[in-house]
């Protein structure tokens, strides 16, 4: 399973994923069958009427499905509604925002330049965008676009993403990532970082003299006629056949939420339909060639399916799996597979997985979190195809990774949920109003209207309401699709009875959190 989980895809919700799964491995049958014409074809069927009963029972509002084998399309299917408030059909043209299915795709456009001799994966991003740094000099003069696409350049999983949450632009947070101290040493761990292989994408566009969205463009989705294909929010915003995102209210899908992935575009920007996702999937099935033409050299291409960092464990083999460059690496029962899922928490799932030594490949959008929907179609798939029938539950077994990383990712907002029984009293109002500031996350302010205290936040200062918790803590709501899950703001009172600091927990999990006042005294 291994999805990746955000609204800037939090990286707490991939630990929270991770988590879940290790209670949940089961052993796999022995098998290795291998795939046929006949096989495959007698499962498109089976695998129709599987996703139309997920739809039915309502697991999520709309999904869509490309299914190639040995270069050919052999399904394009789509069931269920785009927005459940403008009950439209979903169909296999409806555009999709892929979330971190963006990463494989980003490392397409990569091959294609080093392919062309414009980059190559060991490019130094010093040499191509000097005036990218991290914290540590030695990672700094060292690092390579690979070390950023495998997440092995000693940034932590959550650097970046906080900030973009408020409004921060892509250019101001990849300068700031210099301010996070390393997670781990460099080229010796792994930690799945957006704006890492935002850097490593974006640095590889510049030096060939175009923008990354221009990039996607001409090197991936006119060559392959991705039409509806881009990598840009407001050409997904522009589209009239797309799928609106939807979280779980009360039980019920609602569609309210809006996710803008521009700052992080090559990790999780992406936007694209099944028609055009099946063009992608043969490309890389047929190592860079497509209709005949070799479009990106197949050295080019093939370290990005190389391992290059463990990741962890599978969660379907419970044996060691790997991450190449943006694209997952496990080696299962059929071989070696490729896989990148993809989840906004404000209300999208995607995944693609391929088997190439089958010359199999699915890819399953669906406009809903938390569901492990995507991951149950394909893996329910690829037993129709090698044994006839599912050998288990690939749903439940999804779902129930996602449920029990979700119960440990809340345990610490759901103890803001009720107040101590006797709080101790808050301060006047006056003690916390003012101006706060650090280098990393930019200019915060607390105010009060109506004598309650509000938090503001990023550029356009974001204004949250503010809830006394406990005397100098308050507690907040940052998510709007995830009302119940709160995060602390802990005011540090100095000897004049005023605060002379704030640490807003949500944007602290690197220990950039806390906030010096600014200002007047």
């Amino acid at each position: 399973m291994h999805s990746s989980i955000q609204r800037h895809e939090r990286s707490a919700s991939r630990r929270m994923l991770l988590a879940g799964t290790a209670a949940l491995l089961a052993p796999l049958p022995v098998f290795a069958e291998t795939a046929t014409k006949e096989k495959v074809m007698a499962a498109l069927p089976k695998l129709k009427d599987f996703a139309r009963q997920i739809v039915d029972k309502k697991q999520v509002p709309g999904l869509s499905i490309a299914v190639v084998y040995r270069d050919e399309v052999v399904l394009l299917d789509a069931a269920g509604v785009r927005d459940v408030n403008k009950p439209q059909p979903v169909d296999v043209d409806t555009v999709f925002q892929l979330a971190s299915v963006s990463k494989p795709l980003a490392s397409t456009v990569v091959a294609a330049l080093v392919s062309d001799g414009t980059v190559s994966w060991d490019s130094r991003i010093r040499d191509i965008d000097p005036g990218f740094a991290l914290h540590d000099e030695l990672a700094s003069s060292a690092v390579t676009v690979r070390d950023l696409f495998a997440h092995r350049s000693g940034l932590s999983g959550t650097v970046g993403n906080d900030i973009e949450e408020i409004g921060v632009p892509q250019g101001e947070i990849l300068q700031r990532l210099r301010l996070a101290k390393p997670g781990y040493s460099f080229r010796s761990g792994y930690a799945y970082s957006n704006f890492g292989l935002t850097e490593g994408a974006v640095a590889a566009a510049r030096i060939s003299g175009k923008s990354w969205e221009e990039a996607c463009e001409e090197k991936l989705y006119k060559p392959l006629g991705m039409t509806s294909s881009s990598s840009r929010y407001r050409d997904f915003v522009n589209q009239s056949n797309r799928a609106a995102l939807h979280v779980p209210i009360d039980g019920v899908w609602a569609a309210f939420t809006r996710r803008d992935a521009d700052a992080q575009a090559p990790a999780g920007g992406a936007n694209s339909n099944a028609r055009d996702l099946a063009q992608w999937m043969r490309l890389q099935l047929a190592n860079g060639q497509y209709d005949g033409r070799q479009l990106i050299k197949k050295e080019a291409i093939d370290p990005s399916h190389v391992p290059a960092s463990v990741r962890g464990v599978d969660p379907k083999t419970g044996n060691p799996s790997f991450y190449g460059l943006g694209w997952n690496v496990d080696y299962r029962e059929h071989g070696v597979e490729w896989s990148h899922a993809g989840a906004f928490s404000a209300g999208a799932r995607t995944l693609v997985h391929l088997i190439p030594g089958e010359h199999l490949g699915i890819a399953v959008l669906a406009n809903a979190f938390p569901t492990g929907v995507p991951e149950g179609i394909a893996y329910t798939f690829f037993d129709l195809v090698f044994t006839g029938k599912p050998t288990r539950d690939w749903v439940a077994f999804g779902n129930e990774i996602f449920a029990a990383g979700y119960k440990a990712s809340m345990k610490q907002s759901l103890a803001y949920l009720k107040p101590p029984a006797s709080p101790a009293p808050a301060l006047p109002p006056s003690a916390y109003l003012g101006d706060y500031r650090n280098d990393y996350v930019g200019d915060a302010k607390v105010s009060e209207s109506g004598g309650a205290l509000y938090l503001h936040l990023g550029p356009a200062g974001i204004r949250f309401p503010l809830t006394r918790f406990n005397r100098d803590l308050f507690v907040y709501v940052p998510y709007a699709e995830t009302p119940q899950q709160r995060a602390g703001v802990t005011f540090l009172i100095g000897p004049d009875g005023r605060a002379s600091e704030v640490t807003i927990e949500n944007l602290n999990d690197d220990g950039l959190g806390r906030l010096p006042r600014v200002g007047a005294k």
